[in-house]
Formats: C-alpha cells, sequence, structure tokens
C-alpha cells in the first residue's frame, strides 16, 4: 500500500465535463484529506507516459482503452465507480449510447443513407466514436468502403461542430457529451439530428492505482457512492443521477465490438 501526498488525477474524456470530474476530484481530496492535482489528458491513454510509468493514482477513463490497457498491463488498475445518467434510456444503469448524428438539413434519414457521405469521427480508439460504428457495419455486412471518406476530429465536441458546419455528413457522439453539450449550447438542437442509437455499453469509469491499497480505495468508492451535498449540486448539474459499483469484468464485452 501507498498513501500519496497529493492525488494526481487524469481525465481522458470529453472536456465538456472537466468541471464533474474536477468537483468529483476536489470531493475526494476533501474526504481523504490530500491535495489534488487534476488535469486533461492530451493523448491516448495507451500512449501516456504518466500512465505507462504507474504515476497516476486515479484516471476518468473510457472503458475500451482501460480494457485494451488492462489486457497488457494487468495487475496496475482497478475501477471505482462509474456514473448512471439520470435520463429515461440510461434504465437506471451505468450505461451510455452512441448517437449518430447528421446536420439537420441533410438528406439522410436512415442509417443505411449514409452510405458514400464523410464521416467524421474523435479518434481510433474511442468506443463511442469509432468503434461502435465499425462493429455495427460489419454486422450489417458493408464493406470497408462504407463512407466515401473517413477524417479524425481529434475529439467529440469537434467533430458536433464539423458535422454543423458541413464540414462532415455524419460522426457518432457519446450520448452524454452529446447531451451535455446540448445543455452547454441549446441551439445545437435546431442544427442536429439523431438517425440511429448504438449500444448501450457500460460508462466510462472512474479507475484507481491498486498500489493505494485496498482500504484506501473502499474508502474512495463508499464516499462516492454517498456524495456530500457540495458534490450533489454539481452532479445534478450534469445530469448524473447517482454513482454505481462497476468492475472490471463489466467492461470485457467491448472487446466483442474491438
Amino acid at each position: 500500500m501507498t498513501i500519496p501526498s497529493k492525488l494526481r488525477v487524469i481525465s481522458y474524456l470529453a472536456p465538456n465535463c472537466f468541471d464533474l470530474y474536477a468537483a468529483i476530484t476536489a470531493y475526494l481530496g476533501r474526504v481523504l484529506q490530500l491535495e489534488t492535482q487534476l488535469h486533461q489528458g492530451e493523448c491516448d491513454p495507451l500512449e501516456d507516459p504518466l500512465l505507462l510509468q504507474d504515476q497516476l493514482d486515479l484516471a476518468f477513463i473510457c472503458g475500451l482503452p482501460l480494457n485494451r490497457y488492462c489486457q497488457v498491463v494487468s495487475d496496475q488498475l482497478q475501477t471505482l465507480v462509474a456514473p448512471v445518467m439520470l435520463g429515461s434510456r440510461y434504465e437506471n444503469q451505468a450505461i451510455y449510447f452512441a448517437d449518430a448524428i447528421v446536420n439537420a438539413y441533410s438528406d439522410v434519414k436512415v442509417f443505411a443513407d449514409l452510405a458514400g457521405k464523410t464521416f467524421c469521427y474523435n479518434d481510433l480508439g474511442s468506443n463511442s466514436g469509432y468503434n461502435l460504428l465499425q462493429h455495427r457495419l460489419i454486422q450489417d455486412g458493408h464493406h470497408q468502403n462504407f463512407f466515401n471518406k473517413e477524417i479524425q476530429s481529434g475529439s467529440h465536441q469537434r467533430s458536433i461542430r464539423w458535422v454543423v458546419d458541413g464540414k462532415a455528413d455524419c460522426a457518432v457522439i457519446d450520448s452524454v457529451v452529446l447531451e451535455q453539450e446540448l445543455r452547454d449550447f441549446p441551439e445545437l438542437s435546431e442544427q442536429l439530428r439523431v438517425v440511429e442509437v448504438l449500444g448501450p455499453s457500460p460508462m466510462p469509469p472512474v479507475v484507481v492505482a491498486q498500489r493505494l491499497g485496498k482500504s484506501l480505495i473502499q474508502q474512495m468508492r463508499y464516499s462516492l457512492l454517498q456524495p456530500d451535498t457540495e458534490l450533489q449540486k454539481t452532479i445534478d448539474r450534469f445530469g448524473v443521477k447517482r454513482f454505481a459499483a462497476v468492475e472490471l469484468k463489466n467492461y470485457k464485452v467491448l472487446r466483442i465490438a474491438s
């Protein structure tokens, strides 16, 4: 067991929910009476030296790269909790969807109409932005040239803007990210349409370094399952109903789509 003097935290998730991750981090700092340091990840977690060298105590990470990382390094990370969103389609479970979006004025009506269009994605390692769509195309028997063009945007938020601006015809967006973007920019609801919903998939978890020890990890999990009033106000603002305990095995289903 290693008790840190400072809780080093990173988010590999979309920055439009960064204030939520900051509130979670600050809350854990209050509970554990530790200084905290949170920053936004700037590279693929599978290529991040901080993660590879076990220099992070806590991370907010998508289930697909987590699964891939743990297949190589099996004894470094442990899942703590994942958010359960308020929307009725989440059915009080720690799941999310991938929403295929087009411009509101697009001639695309159904999924098959996306053939021959320009598709943009956040990155190749994204479950919601790329992996689930590729799995769907394989299931439907479509060949590799289903789209006329595929371009990488670098983020879900940029993909949304590219569809709005006409730089791309379609994108597939993490439903939680899309819903937050619609809360932040309500005008987008008149500029976009969802033509297909993929999933559900297990919700991106909060993970912790196993070297912190069972006692500290259990304290973190218990604390997040019973947030204080200050944290509750923030999670309400982000459409989070509660946190649910999750295990690494819950994310093995993502290998099927890989």
